[in-house]
């Protein structure tokens, strides 16, 4: 993005974490952007990045077709960074050598360093780090020296100096390296001259005017579902282009309770955004009834979106752009379903594109940043908490949620519990040190008492989960005495529901949502 400085490039080599170095560098107020290890050089060129660094990966260096960067990398005479296989890849490629360890090297090791260049500046002489490795350097290329090491690696933190070439053979990105995002700062401002030049004021600045200059006097149109991505988005344009833009908020049956009341108040009252309200709950919960399948149910709920969307934005008139929450993670997953090196680890949740018959072009101011970027851009531009600071809710909505057959009574059950839970973890404080809560109403009944009656209801299940990225997620760790408020209130003000289960399992084996 222009006129955020020139930007530290991570080439990834199928790292899982390459996501996070990009996101730690962003932390320390310096652009970055992610490309697969095979960019083309031309590309890395017109970028004129300030730094490079190479990620981590599972291949080994000297392992027929182990990926490597065109080699001329090393002619650009910007500062690199390697990490991991990243740093075995920059020693073996600089006529080092690398060969397995006597003794792989996994989870927490402790680091001493003796660095003079200002690579580990502020860093405790001897720090834990998070190690992921079999390989290890063997043999330094000329002009390098070892600048650190571990129990088991000799040369943990190696450098050239004089190149300004650096690799470390643990994770600084990672939790568990607690002074990593100081060493990753270090590396980007002390060693490639990074100004701090990445924050959210700055990026609404230079966003609006990229969106002016590309949509010029033309109408943008934008499926606004109420979620922080598309929420974001409709505000940034707004902010752009006011009136040419027109909102479509889709009622489909399977939102939150009070949901559709608080997006046309917050965006048609307090933004006095287009706002078109198409209520179509009947025509999505007639085609869902009776069916169980969860892929069923994702791919009616998704069909039956673009029907409708089509269908109102036909009647609106002509549009010339269609905007899109898209973030950085869903770009960069896009470019590794069609060939890069990581693997997709999931699909999303969300409702499915729409088609290309729409003849839109695609607006996506978004697509640069990360999701905690995005909730701070939101608060830059004054949508309110409840919208910005929102747990992640899936597309298929609540039709993910309840669990088996779909009817209109199942779905108000559901939103009656789905709301004490939330409510619960509001008043207890603790919604903000949770990724994402929900409940699910399972299809299967139980005997209780209530009343001094017998009982043959429903049972919903309660979910909560810590997470950085939904990548992998632990289930939370509640007080006790906030589920027994939770259960207590939901099996005695929701009808249909005698017993309350709380979901424990982390992801992976499971995922987050159960559909």
């Amino acid at each position: 993005m222009q006129g955020v400085g020139r930007p530290i490039v991570v080439l990834d080599f199928g790292a899982q974490y390459s996501k996070l170095i990009a996101r730690r560098v962003r932390e320390a107020k310096v652009y970055s952007l992610i490309l697969p290890y095979n960019a083309p050089f031309d590309e890395l060129v017109a970028l004129q990045p300030a730094g490079i660094i190479f990620s981590g990966g599972p291949a080994s260096v000297h392992v027929a077709g182990a990926p490597k960067p065109d080699p001329r990398v090393y002619d650009l005479g910007v500062p690199i960074l390697g990490i991991c296989y990243g740093a075995q890849l920059l020693a073996d490629m600089l006529g080092g050598k690398v060969l397995p360890g006597i003794k792989r090297e996994y989870g927490i090791a402790h680091l001493e360093h003796r660095d003079t260049t200002g690579f580990f500046d502020q860093v405790n002489e001897r720090t834990q780090v998070w190690m992921s490795h079999g390989d290890r350097v063997e043999v330094l290329p000329l002009g390098f020296m070892a600048i650190g090491e571990t129990e088991n690696s000799p040369y943990a933190a190696i450098a050239d100096p004089e190149n300004r070439r650096y690799g470390v053979q643990f994770h600084p990105e990672v939790v568990h390296t607690p002074q990593g995002p100081q060493i990753l700062s270090n590396f980007v401002h002390k060693i490639c001259g990074c100004d701090s030049t990445w924050d959210m004021g700055n990026f609404v600045d230079l966003a609006v005017r990229d969106i002016r200059r590309k949509v010029g006097d033309k109408k943008v149109l934008c499926a606004l579902s109420g979620g922080v991505d598309s929420s974001v988005a409709a505000a940034l344009i707004h902010k752009a282009v006011g009136d040419q833009l027109t909102c479509v908020f889709v009622n489909n049956g399977l939102l939150r309770k009070g949901e559709p009341d608080l997006v046309q108040h917050v965006f048609r009252d307090n933004f006095h955004i287009n706002l078109d309200y198409a209520d179509a709950a009947d025509c999505f919960i007639d085609a869902l009834a009776e069916v169980g399948d969860p892929e069923q149910k994702r791919k009616i709920i998704g069909n039956l979106f673009v029907e409708v969307f089509e269908k109102e934005a036909t009647r609106l008139g002509h549009m010339d752009f269609l905007a899109q929450g898209t973030l950085y993670p869903d770009v960069i997953e896009s470019v590794s379903a069609t060939g890069g090196p990581s693997a997709t680890i999931k699909s999303h949740h969300n409702v499915g594109g729409l088609p290309d018959k729409m003849n839109l072009e695609l607006l996506e101011p978004l697509r640069e940043l990360f999701k905690d970027e995005v909730r701070a851009l939101g608060r830059q531009l004054g949508l309110p908490e409840e919208i910005v600071g929102r747990h992640p809710f899936p597309g298929p909505g609540l039709g993910v949620r309840c669990i088996g057959a779909i009817t209109r009574e199942r779905l108000d059950t559901l939103r009656e519990a789905d709301a004490i839970f939330i409510e619960e973890i509001r008043i207890a404080g603790l919604y903000d040190a949770i990724w994402q809560a929900l409940v699910c109403l399972l299809p299967v009944k139980s005997v209780g008492v209530q009343g001094d009656e017998r009982t043959y209801e429903e049972v919903c299940s309660l979910r909560a989960v810590t997470s950085e990225d939904a990548m992998t997620a632990d289930w939370f760790r509640f007080p006790s005495e906030v589920l027994q408020r939770c259960a207590n209130r939901i099996c005695n003000e929701v009808k249909h529901i005698n017993r309350v289960l709380y979901d424990i399992t982390s992801k992976p084996p499971g995922t987050i949502e159960w559909e």
